[in-house]
This record gives structure tokens, sequence and C-alpha cells, in this order.
């Protein structure tokens, strides 16, 4: 094997190989003896069939074969040699002419490919220890407590049949048949729904309809549906639903005592307290870190120029792109609805997936560096977690994951990435920094997120930052 470079631009290799026709004879007479002893042939006996019958029989499949064989051990061992470290798969370029193709395979010819990649860039780490941070952070008060139990006794409200004209707040019971045109349409039918007046559960014009209904009523309510409604037979259409009121009934909110405690799953009211309590600096915690994660995220990308390797910046921004026009086109709108035009778009987008690839690279290189490393056993727990998100899926959904390398490594990603930035907070200077809830919730781009008493839930990753770690 002889290996010549014929492109070394930045980050940029092509390399040409050679494997002499001498090699190549000397991998098919190889092969050929294993075949010996197995080739079952009309008028030889098994194991006493001469090679170069054998030849004559099977030597240019065979010899394809080898060619593969050769391709693949030698590209290995050129990159091995040179001590290569490939961004991605590289390209195998074949001679393509056919004559040339018939002297390999008859032995008259060396084989010439060429092999095209891109390299990983030299990544030179900052001092860590460099870094200053501030942690936001939110004590959770009493009034915290109270506001939350609150919000649980309105949202386990009982309700009590009412003979009067049904108001806001108030619980409508129905059967409805929607038409369109005057026809049935399909998941336009349903028997004792519950509708919460006011909650904005249905499409415009359905709720308002039932304002000033009375048990026993039979109503026509027409409604219209959402231009950007997913159901394009649907969307933007008026439609009358024939409605009969089962039932009107007023919210009572029910007493704090631990009897309400108990219909919770917990003992007593002390006990929903610290639930309570525990949950909600569970979420403030989240939030603080994802808020000291996002910053350092973004000084490490300032503090950081390498080249990057621009295929994977590409395939970055393509992934990210494919996603953006997905969902532009389930929603049914358009980039200037978002406040943008494609060609701005598309150069926001690239700066993500550039600031991605680099943030990717550095984390890969601090935990290479550190031998940080993701367990079996905090996959499998990641993999549980994904588990339970589908139940009565189970099964299915564990051997998707196990059958499928690359979905399991979107498992491994986060879990790499969050133990790198672990161990880097631990080297960086952090201090705490008291916040209010709203400046804890505010979006990263200046927004406040309102609602920010519901986020007892996992958060997840900054999405802005997900990368896919060796």
């Amino acid at each position: 094997m002889n290996v010549t470079e014929t492109n070394t631009e930045g980050l940029h290799r092509e390399l040409k190989v050679v494997v002499g026709a001498d090699e190549l004879e000397q991998r098919l007479s190889s092969r050929l003896d294993e075949l010996k002893g197995k080739a079952k042939i009309k008028g030889f006996r098994p194991g006493h069939v001469p090679k170069e019958h054998l030849r004559k029989v099977y030597g240019r499949s065979v010899m394809a074969e080898v060619v593969q064989q050769a391709v693949a051990e030698t590209s290995r061992e050129a990159l091995t040699q040179r001590e290569e470290r490939p961004a991605f798969q590289p390209k195998v370029a074949l001679p393509e002419d056919e004559g040339e193709i018939n002297q390999i395979f008859e032995g008259t010819a060396d084989l010439a490919y060429t092999l095209t990649f891109e390299v990983l860039p030299k990544v030179e780490v900052m001092d860590l220890s460099t870094l200053e941070l501030e942690r936001p952070s939110t004590a959770v008060t009493d009034k915290d407590i109270d506001e939350a139990i609150d919000r649980i006794l309105a949202t386990n409200q009982n309700y009590k049949p009412k003979d009067g004209a049904a108001e806001k707040a108030d619980r409508v019971t129905i059967d409805f048949v929607g038409k369109l045109d005057g026809e049935a349409f399909e998941g336009g039918t349903a028997q004792d729904a519950p509708i919460t007046l006011g909650a904005g559960g249905f499409i415009p014009g359905f709720e308002e309809g039932l304002m000033g209904v009375k048990t026993g009523d039979e109503k026509a309510i027409e409604a219209t549906f959402p231009d950007a409604y997913p159901e394009a037979k649907l969307a933007g259409k008026a439609v009358q639903f024939e409605v009969t009121v089962k039932e009107v009934a007023s919210p009572e909110t029910p007493t704090l005592d631990d009897e309400f405690a108990k219909s919770l799953g917990v003992e007593s009211v002390a006990q929903i307290r610290e639930t309570v309590k525990t949950r909600m600096e569970q979420d403030r915690d989240m939030a603080s870190r994802l808020k000291v994660k996002r910053v350092l995220l973004d000084k490490l990308n300032e503090s950081h120029a390498f080249e990057l390797p621009p295929t994977l910046v590409d395939n970055e921004f393509q992934a990210i792109w494919d996603q953006v026009t997905k969902d532009l086109e389930q929603s049914k709108k358009t980039f200037e609805d978002e406040g943008t035009t494609e060609d701005k778009a598309k150069e926001d987008y690239r700066d993500i997936a550039t600031r991605r690839v680099r943030l990717g690279l550095l984390l890969s290189e601090i935990g290479s560096r550190n031998e940080i490393t993701v367990t079996d056993e905090e996959v499998n727990k990641a993999l549980i977690e994904r588990i339970r998100q589908f139940p009565g899926q189970e099964r299915q959904v564990y051997d998707f994951y196990r059958n499928t390398p690359e979905a399991l490594a979107e498992l491994r990603a986060p879990i790499y990435e969050d133990k790198v930035v672990d161990y880097i907070l631990e080297l960086a200077k952090v201090t705490d920094k008291p916040v209010s809830v709203e400046d804890l919730y505010a979006d990263p781009d200046g927004d406040h997120d309102h609602d920010h008493h519901h986020h007892d839930h996992d958060h997840g990753h900054d999405h802005d930052h997900g990368h896919k770690h060796d």
C-alpha cells in the first residue's frame, strides 16, 4: 500500500491510496485457499478442487470481494498511520473507467482509489478556572407555598349541579355532533363531554355558544376552526354543532384539610406543604442551572476560536433547517409571519449550527482530556425515563433504542454534556445571585415567562446546545 497526499488545505484531506496488483493477487490467493476446502463443484471431490479451476470459476466475483475488503482495510490503515482524526466517515472514490476496473479484476493493474474527508481541528482549551459566573437563585417562601396550594385547590374544584344558566367557570356536560356543510365530520362527535366555560379548550365560538344554557337545553352552535388548524379539511371552516346539555354545574373550592390531602395521595396538609416546597425548590434549582449553563456556554463559545469542519456545520444546519421548515409547514406560517425572511432565518440558524458544532467539539475535548465518560447505568436510567413517556408501548420503545445505536447515542449525548458542564462549573468561580421569580424564569432573549409557577417538570436541555459526542 502506498499513500500520497493530494490535498491538505485547512481541515480538508484528500489521500490517494494505491494497492499493488501483487498485493491483490496475494489476497486473492489466500481467499481461494479458504474456498478450496468448502467449494462444491460437479466432477470434483469436496476439498479437492484445484485452485486454478476455482480462479476460472469464481475469479472475478472473488476479486470483487477482495477489492472491497482491501479498500476497507487499507483505508483504515492509512488513517491510522497518519494519525488522522476524521470528522466523519471518509468518502471513497473508486476507479470509474470500465477498462481500468477490468484490469484490476484480472490482476494486471494496481488498485488506486481516493479518500476524501475533513479532520477534527486542534482545540486549545482556555484556563477554565478563570471563568467567572453568576448563578441566579430564588428561595421558596411561605407565600409561594400558599399561592401554589391555592392553585392546587383551584384545579381540584368540586362541581355542584345547578338549575340556573351557565356562567363563566361553570362546567357544562354535553353531547354534541359537529357538521360541516350539513355532514357530520370525523372527530366532531362526543358523548358526556365536560366543558369548563372560559377555559379556552375549544375552537372559537363554541364555549361562547354555551354561555347561558340550562340543563336539558338543545341548541345549535356556530363555531369556526382556526386557519392554522392541522387538519386541512377543517382549517378556517365554519361548522355547526348540535348540542344537548346534560348538566350545568358550578365550581366549589374544596376545603384544605387532611381529607383533601388524602384525595391527593398524601396524609396531611403539612405533607402537602412539604411536597409543594420540595418540588418548587427542585424546579427552581433546575431553572437556575439552565441559566448558569446558558451563560457558561456563551462564555465558552466567545472565548474559543478554531476552524470548524465545514461538513459538520452544513449537516448541523441542515438538520435544524429541516425541522424549522417542517414546523412552519405544520403551523401553516411563513417566515414573514415570524417577523423575518428566509435569507435572514438561514443566516441566524447557520450561526446556531456553528455554535453547536464549536461547543460540541470543545466539550468533547474537555471531556476527553479529563476522562469524563457516561456509564451504561446512566444510559439505562435515561432509557427508563424515556420509556415511561410511552405508556403501553414500553416494549416497542425499549426494542427501538436497543436496536438503534443512533437513538441510543441521542440519549447518551445530553448526559455527557451535563457531566462536562458540571466539571467546568466545579473549576469556575461561581457566585450565587438572589433574583426574583420572574427573573429566574425570564426567557434568555428578555421575554418573561408569566406562567413560571407551573414549571414543576423537567425543563430539558438548552435547545441551542444539542451536541453529539463520541
